[in-house]
């Protein structure tokens, strides 16, 4: 799945926010169809791996079945993945 905060920071006379997805792959995909060139990818490999988009780029990408989130659910979704300073595993219990 992939997900679009409601961040507006302005930027070169534009609004923009932020774009995750739930693997790369899935955040790769969705910045080809939105046309976002795969060279503006922040962060990389970690855990905050995103694209900062513009408002048009968010309601295209809305309309590919992206998910809108608050920057609030976005950031606890952030926390939930490895290499987070605050992640911490959920332990696997072995039932007997």
């Amino acid at each position: 799945m992939v997900y679009i905060d409601n961040f507006n920071a302005p930027y070169r006379g534009m609004k923009m926010c932020h774009m995750i997805a739930d693997s790369t792959e899935e955040l790769l995909a969705m910045a080809d169809k939105i046309g976002v060139q795969r060279k503006w990818i922040q962060k990389a490999g970690t855990y905050d791996e995103h694209f900062d988009i513009c408002q048009s780029k968010k309601a295209k990408a809305i309309q590919l079945g992206a998910q809108e989130v608050t920057m609030m659910e976005l950031g606890r979704m952030l926390v939930k993945r490895p290499g987070h300073p605050l992640y911490q595993a959920e332990e696997v219990r072995k039932v007997d």
